[in-house]
């Protein structure tokens, strides 16, 4: 396929932002469209989490009162939309965690990048360790204690004002894995103030509205929105360990992540 061309389910069409939304619900597989900006779980008493909203949700549909089982078998950062898997049972939450495990689920995401990657399609491998106090990843040298590897592989969607659309599927899963390694290729992810690229000599953080080649006004210092996006997960079902492919529509905030797509992916028109 051309890099000027995007795959149907990939044409930015931007349709939800703020709330969560049921995506599919089969059997006691659920998956869900987290917005950005929303916790996944873990958070003190009393802040919104998309754990909580989903357990909500469980209880109205299905009229259970008290606690309800929710099985989280992976997770996404705050300021990351797409789809996320939930298990209503234990028996279904300690099959889809061995998958994950395994690595037998495909994960594709979608990002809009500052400048252009190297080549149109590439592998990046490297090695990351996590601070978890600091909630902060960076690339390390091999052998280093505690670093794990991290790789994934990227393809060119498209490039406008100075930024790429790319395709990322993930064969790892580490802490901000994409937005390391991202920023660390020199193509940091669109609104992220956490992973930035340093100019040469410059050993300070810069925002984005010192990187970014066009205005994100946007994206305000602090924002916990950036142009990462959970597009697409495989996962055998974890009953009948067929195989299902679910997509998540882009939030609404992608229009002025990638001004005008259809235009420049068509060629200029």
């Amino acid at each position: 396929m051309s890099p000027n061309v995007l795959p149907t389910h990939l044409m930015i069409e931007p349709a939800w932002s703020l709330e969560p939304q049921i995506l599919l619900e089969d059997g006691p597989l659920l998956a869900i469209w987290k917005p950005a900006g929303l916790l996944t779980q873990g958070v003190p008493q009393g802040l919104p989490t998309l754990e909580n909203w989903v357990k909500n949700w469980i209880r109205e549909k299905y009229a259970k009162p008290g606690n309800v089982y929710l099985g989280i078998p992976h997770r996404l950062d705050r300021p990351v939309s797409g789809v996320m898997l939930f298990a209503r049972n234990s028996k279904a939450a300690a099959r889809l965690a061995e998958v994950f495990r395994d690595r037998r689920v495909k994960k594709t995401y979608t990002a809009v990048v500052e400048g252009m990657p190297p080549q149109t399609t590439g592998r990046l491998t490297n090695y990351l360790l996590k601070d978890p106090q600091a909630a902060h990843s960076q690339i390390v040298a091999e052998g280093t204690p505690g670093s794990k590897s991290a790789i994934l592989d990227y393809r060119l969607l498209g490039t406008v004002a100075g930024r790429s659309l790319l395709e990322i599927e993930l064969q790892t899963g580490r802490m901000h894995q994409i937005r390391v390694q991202m920023a660390a290729m020199g193509c940091p992810v669109v609104g992220d103030q956490e992973y930035q690229t340093p100019q040469a000599g410059d050993t300070t953080t810069r925002t984005v509205e010192e990187q970014s080649t066009t205005n994100l006004t946007t994206q305000p210092r602090g924002s916990e929105r950036i142009a990462l996006h959970a597009s697409q997960i495989i996962v055998p079902h974890p009953i009948r360990f067929d195989e299902v492919t679910i997509h998540a529509p882009f939030p609404a905030e992608w229009a002025s992540y990638w001004p005008e797509p259809e235009r420049d992916l068509a060629g200029g028109v």
